[in-house]
């Protein structure tokens, strides 16, 4: 490692060792409300690189149920960890979720749309290219946008994106059922929970009071128990079902294949072996689709990689962690060169 990266310890390897942040400004983040073609859209941004006006901007976009904190961890741990910190971070909380609004007219908000207001927040921020780290639905909305704008887009990188075998449970729920059974019975729930308007947000809340959500989200991670609390009320905060229902139902509506077909960019991948909602057959359609596509998947973890084991999360995504050329391809670059541990990844 650089001599300027910070001293390993076992705190910073261990099982979701950092809670979510949700204090922007302690991390050198601005916020600001942007206007986009869904409507106004509140984001965490900055440190900017004293190149910002060529620079390249970071967007890192959160999944379903999550918000810009989601992102904290990787962002700490990058802090701590590697040669020098995350900079140029444009964060949005995605229309539906955390501080933005759902669009006015629901029926315009689609992955397509969600892509191009991501691309005018970059561009009212200052940055003509970036590159794309997304989680879950976010990692859609950066597939997405680098099909759009491959000039644009540098490199993507996926944490657990839920792709194909989503996008079939939401289009044949029953037939398909076994594809995901724990993501087709999810979506089951919030289609429920949405006939009752708010009163399906404070359900979920209400459960989170008396201590029974940790246990219900026991499918998301490899050791709920050791989650840290925060990550259970955040999950609290934004198990918004229409939100979910209405992402689920645009991802059943997207033509992914044909889409990404045409991405120029290299794009890496990272899951958890116990991830309940993104399958090995998903990885094979990947490649199939994007030739040069990479994935890693990391041991004892569920859906949430960058949270549980938002370490090994940054270095699988390399070299965008990294600042090495995004064509490298350096085999011998693996986790034991930076894990005092020399535990071993597995690359699918």
């Amino acid at each position: 490692m650089s001599s300027n990266s910070k001293a390993w310890s076992d705190a910073d390897t261990a099982y979701c060792p950092y809670p979510l942040l949700t204090d922007a400004g302690g991390l050198g983040l601005t916020t600001s409300v942007i206007p986009t073609v869904l409507g106004p859209v509140t984001v965490r941004h900055g440190r900017r690189s004293s190149a910002a006006r060529d620079g390249v901007a970071t967007i890192l976009l959160h999944g379903a149920a999550g918000s810009w904190s989601t992102w904290t961890p990787l962002i700490l741990s990058a802090d701590r960890l590697t040669p020098a910190p995350l900079t140029d971070l444009v964060i949005p909380d995605l229309p539906g979720w955390g501080d933005s609004a759902l669009a006015a007219h629901e029926e315009t908000e689609t992955i397509e749309s969600l892509a191009a207001a991501v691309a005018e927040i970059a561009r009212a921020l200052g940055y003509q290219r970036w590159q794309l780290i997304g989680h879950s639905l976010g990692g859609v909305v950066a597939l997405e946008l680098a099909a759009s704008q491959p000039r644009r887009t540098t490199f993507v990188g996926l944490v657990s994106a839920t792709t194909f075998s989503v996008i079939e449970s939401v289009q044949h729920p029953l037939t398909r059922f076994g594809v995901l059974p724990g993501f087709t019975a999810l979506l089951a729930v919030m289609r429920v929970l949405t006939r009752f308007g708010s009163g399906g947000r404070h359900f979920v809340r209400g459960l989170h009071r008396l201590g029974l959500l940790r246990p219900l989200v026991t499918p998301l991670f490899s050791r709920v128990d050791e989650i840290d609390g925060s990550v259970v009320a955040a999950l609290a905060a934004e198990a918004r079902p229409r939100s979910f229902a209405l992402a689920a139902h645009r991802a059943g509506r997207y033509d992914a294949a044909q889409r990404w077909a045409g991405i120029q960019c290299a794009v890496r991948a990272v899951r958890g072996d116990r991830d309940v909602f993104v399958t090995v057959g998903d990885d094979e359609l990947m490649h199939e689709v994007m030739p040069a596509y990479e994935v890693t998947v990391l041991a004892d973890t569920g859906h949430f990689s960058h949270i549980e084991h938002p370490v090994d999360a940054l270095f699988a995504l390399r070299p965008w962690s990294t600042g090495r050329d995004h064509n490298e391809t350096d085999e011998t670059y693996t986790r034991q060169q930076h894990r005092p541990d020399g535990a071993a990844r597995r690359k699918a």
